[in-house]
């Protein structure tokens, strides 16, 4: 690819770290998709010089990168801050391992929690498992310690976490464009004592890392990657990192402030010359104390948590209050509004969406206990379907629906019971709790696991997945469902298309009655990802009954609305929003809804 010779440019703190990868001399860079830092992974595909694929899963999309780094290559693997629960495995004991091309991990938190389940702060598992890590503030910082990242890793022998979290993923600002350096890969290095994490060689590896993090701490004493200001006259030190340090900025506070990029090792050394110079210390970080936990261990007296909250985004009024909590300034001007009053809009199945039909067949269904799983399918929780009792991690509506099976066969309850799954989802971390289903089934538990087929990872985008080739050409892989589970050993395994209804709601009436294990692999394309467009529907309002059970389809381009002459509201389709998907036209039971294939749409 030709590299853009403009000296800077506008990116996103994702594309920056892509691009600062790119500029290193990466080579291999894997990832699986998830938000905040899907951008990542896509913007490397555009380099030819660097080999980027989304992984099965984030465990696989760091053992290819760690194969990279093996070699000698420079390699990084991307994920949402909860992937790196499900990479942790093969991390925690590659940081025992000297690296041989730099290795990068990136982590992307989630404060505020706006596309997660859970809240978690990666700093602390990027400390547990003996990682440097650099925290970066906007995107010009994200391209640099990516970079830099790369060379410490390789300089001190240690991986490394980049840690940014989603306003900086998403967020833009001007970036300085440079030249890739091209990086040669070193080979294999052939000492299998340094490399095979067995005893004996893995006990010398607890002190090879206590050793590297010792010299990663020098180097942090006076590293380019932490600022010190100093306000002549103060007596109150902040210290921060990201992008809280840019909010603090804007209130402008009479303090001195450090502001760390290198937050893991602080040089102990460093914080206490620092430290002693003032009477006040506090720390400003988003999530859990964890500056603040790292100053107390080297017994630097200092604050934080006590005036700021340990969930969610720190914004400039939140740093104002906490600041005003601590005596630091005495400021009541409101900078910014928390909430602007728009038009409320819940989120919803997209229009035309495959699974919509399936969860309104679920919830007139006998079916009273369904478990979910991540993806699309999770809004099925929400109004108006409710259908989801319990959805926790990617791929555990498998493991949890036999939990609560044989919990419930213990009391001799034999209510029927539903695990949904998305396809991504059952490829990425799905098919080790379906082989353990099979485990100690009796024939007669009856559980019904729904696998929801729409051949895309659609939830982050629609990136590729194990069975996207046999809905096109583009992709590689071609992994039939049925195939593979009827290998493994399922006996009982029913294919339907999600959008013929009444097909599906009597296959899913047999199969939740059914006194036994069955799947039923629910297919239709992402209506977004691969564009279905077809004849749009529309509601002859002279036979329509105003039964609303189009409506209860949750359809978006279906509303209640008044006609000319007709004093009853009636069900109305929206043409320009419509994909022609027919599931509104098959549950109306007046037959009022009616295709336009045949119409002529100038007068329609």
């Amino acid at each position: 690819m030709e590299t853009d010779r403009s000296d800077k440019r506008v990116l996103t703190g994702n594309e920056a770290i892509a691009r600062g990868f790119y500029e290193a001399g990466g080579s291999v860079a894997a990832s699986y998709p998830g938000s905040p830092t899907v951008e990542i992974l896509e913007k490397l595909k555009e380099y030819e010089e660097v080999y980027a694929e989304f992984s099965t899963n984030e465990k696989v999309a760091v053992e290819v990168a760690i194969g990279g780094s093996f070699y000698g290559a420079r390699a990084m693997a991307s994920m949402k801050h909860v992937g790196v629960n499900i990479a942790y495995d093969p991390i925690m004991t590659f940081t025992e391992t000297p690296i041989n091309g730099g290795f990068l991990l990136v982590s992307g938190d989630d404060p505020g929690l706006a596309s997660s389940q859970n809240e978690q702060d990666n700093r602390i598992l990027g400390k547990f498992a003996n990682m440097g890590i650099v925290d970066p503030s906007d995107s010009q910082e994200a391209k640099d310690f990516a970079k830099r990242a790369l060379e410490l890793s390789e300089k001190y022998s240690i991986p490394m976490m980049l840690r940014i979290t989603s306003r900086v993923c998403h967020s833009r600002s001007i970036v300085n464009i440079e030249e890739r350096e091209e990086v040669k890969s070193k080979g294999i290095d052939h000492d299998r004592e340094k490399y095979c994490m067995i005893p004996p060689g893995s006990r010398k590896a607890q002190f090879f890392m206590k050793e590297r993090l010792e010299k990663l701490e020098e180097y942090a004493y006076d590293t380019e990657l932490n600022k010190f200001e100093i306000k002549e006259g103060s007596d109150t030190l902040i210290i921060t990192s990201g992008l809280v340090y840019h909010n603090l900025k804007e209130l402008n506070p009479n303090v001195s402030i450090w502001k760390l990029g290198l937050v893991y090792p602080i040089s102990q050394k460093k914080a206490k010359e620092i430290t002693n110079r003032y009477k006040k210390v506090i720390v400003i970080e988003e999530m859990l104390p964890f500056i603040e936990n790292e100053l107390k261990l080297m017994g630097i007296k200092c604050e934080g948590k006590e005036f700021f909250e340990f969930t969610g985004e720190l914004d400039i009024q939140d740093i104002q209050e906490g600041l005003n909590k601590a005596k630091v300034i005495n400021n009541k001007k409101e900078y910014i509004k928390r909430f602007v009053e728009t038009v409320p809009r819940p989120p919803l199945f997209c229009t035309g969406c495959p699974h919509r039909p399936t969860f309104d067949i679920l919830k007139k269904s006998k079916a009273k206990i369904v478990i979910g799983d991540i993806g699309c399918y999770s809004l099925s929780f929400l109004f108006p379907f409710e259908q989801s009792n319990i959805i926790i991690s990617m791929g555990a509506s498998i493991g949890i629906v036999k939990g609560v099976r044989k919990a419930m066969s213990m009391e001799q309850e034999g209510e029927p019971l539903v695990a949904v799954i998305g396809d991504g989802t059952f490829f990425h971390s799905g098919l080790s709790t379906s082989i353990n289903i099979l485990h100690q089934q009796k024939k007669e538990e009856n559980i019904t696991l729904v696998v929801l087929d729409n051949r895309t990872t659609a939830m982050t985008g629609g990136q590729p997945n194990a069975s996207s080739g046999l809905y096109n050409e583009r992709d590689d892989m071609k992994v039939g469902i049925k195939t593979l589970v009827e290998s493994m050993g399922f006996n009982r395994v029913k294919e339907i298309n999600q959008y013929d209804y009444k097909a599906a709601e009597k296959l899913f009436k047999e199969e939740i009655a059914y006194e036994g294990l069955s799947i039923i692999i629910a297919h239709g394309p992402c209506a977004l990802k691969y564009n279905i467009e077809e004849p749009y529907f529309y509601v002859d309002p002279d036979i329509c009954i105003s039964c609303r059970a189009c409506i209860k389809t949750n359809c978006p381009p279906l509303r209640m609305i008044k006609y000319e002459g007709i004093e009853k509201l009636k069900s109305s389709i929206d043409k320009d929003m419509c994909v022609g998907c027919s599931v509104c036209a098959q549950v109306c039971p007046v037959n009022a809804i009616k295709s336009s294939k045949n119409v002529d749409r100038e007068d329609e």
